[in-house]
């Protein structure tokens, strides 16, 4: 009974049942953890740290601390509230990204600058907070968007979707690669994943904004950080290809849909991320992209390295390993 048994489990090994029913059962696995992750991060968006810029002198007025105290409070978050001397230091302070509003407090009037550019989630939560703590407070409130939208993406939503082209493209043209020119020598498919990262990247371009008109695109810029995240992402697979072989899709989508895009900031801002997702998601490849893409688009002229960086390290390290195992399994091959 037992060497029969034994034998049913050899076969079963040897045929593509074995195969085929891990895949069944990784699929399902991914089915839940994909629904479960974009939930998780964007089904109940709460805010943990929004900074806010103070201007003049309104922190040491009555309603000026009740205020603060009162929005903190409505919004069960911690205001990191800056003091600024003037209103155009607190401008340049929302340009460089690193305060999502600007409370101007003069007497019982109050203007609350909010910047949907920043991010509309925050934006959103700030204009509909405010006003119900002003009236708390007595003070006469008027809320004004600072760095409004463009009009063709009223969410400001498209750039998630932009990217997430780019990234699910970017992987999915590494696995038609791998399948379709399994024989090209490892710095070949190095070099045409930079051509259908280049292409690829220019048509997002064509379709976003010169077809639907949806966003005003920066072209090289855009087109270059469009570029950079397909051929990383696509490298990433190029990667986890050589390291574990035909289950290399697992750990990309993992890595690049489950864990990237719902932490990317792209379609809930990271003050309103869990807290360790809105951590992570600036050091991948999606929320790298869209940190750059949205700098590009709505602030420019502040453009910063670090999602460069960032980018550039996983193209780079991934085609480094790449090349290492590709041809190391083919020194071994033909010895």
């Amino acid at each position: 009974m037992r060497d029969r048994t034994g034998r049913r489990w050899a076969d079963f090994r040897e045929s593509p049942f074995l195969p085929a029913t891990v895949l069944v059962l990784i699929v399902a696995a991914a089915a839940g953890l994909f629904a479960g992750s974009y939930t998780y991060a964007m089904a109940d968006p709460t805010p943990h740290r929004v900074p806010v810029a103070v201007v003049g002198i309104s922190h040491q007025t009555v309603r000026g601390k009740a205020f603060a105290a009162g929005l903190e409070q409505r919004l069960n978050a911690s205001l990191a509230l800056s003091f600024e001397p003037t209103f155009e230091r607190a401008r340049q302070a929302v340009e460089e990204q690193q305060v999502f509003g600007i409370v101007v407090v003069r007497g019982d009037d109050a203007t609350f600058y909010v910047s949907s550019a920043s991010g509309a989630s925050v934006a959103q939560l700030l204009t509909e907070a405010a006003p119900k703590v002003a009236r708390q407070v007595g003070l006469r409130l008027t809320v004004r968007d600072l760095k409004p939208l463009q009009r063709g993406d009223p969410r400001g939503l498209a750039l998630f979707y932009i990217t997430l082209a780019a990234v699910v493209i970017g992987f999915v043209g590494a696995v038609q690669l791998n399948a379709n020119a399994g024989e090209l020598a490892p710095w070949e498919r190095i070099a045409f994943t930079g051509a259908y990262a280049a292409l690829g990247a220019l048509a997002i371009v064509a379709a976003v904004d010169w077809v639907l008109g949806a966003l005003r695109l920066p072209l090289p810029e855009s087109w270059f950080i469009l570029a950079l995240t397909m051929f990383a992402s696509g490298m990433v697979f190029s990667m986890f290809r050589t390291l574990v072989g035909r289950w290399a899709m697992v750990p990309t989508w993992g890595l690049m849909v489950l864990l990237g895009n719902p932490s990317s900031g792209g379609a809930v801002s990271w003050p309103l991320l869990p807290s360790p997702l809105g951590v992570i998601g600036r050091w991948l490849p999606p929320g790298a992209s869209v940190n750059a893409q949205h700098t590009a688009v709505y602030f420019g002229g502040h453009q910063r390295a670090a999602p460069f960086l960032v980018l550039g390290a996983w193209a780079l390290v991934s085609s480094a390993v790449f090349l290492i195992r590709e041809n190391k399994k083919g020194r071994q091959g033909g010895s």
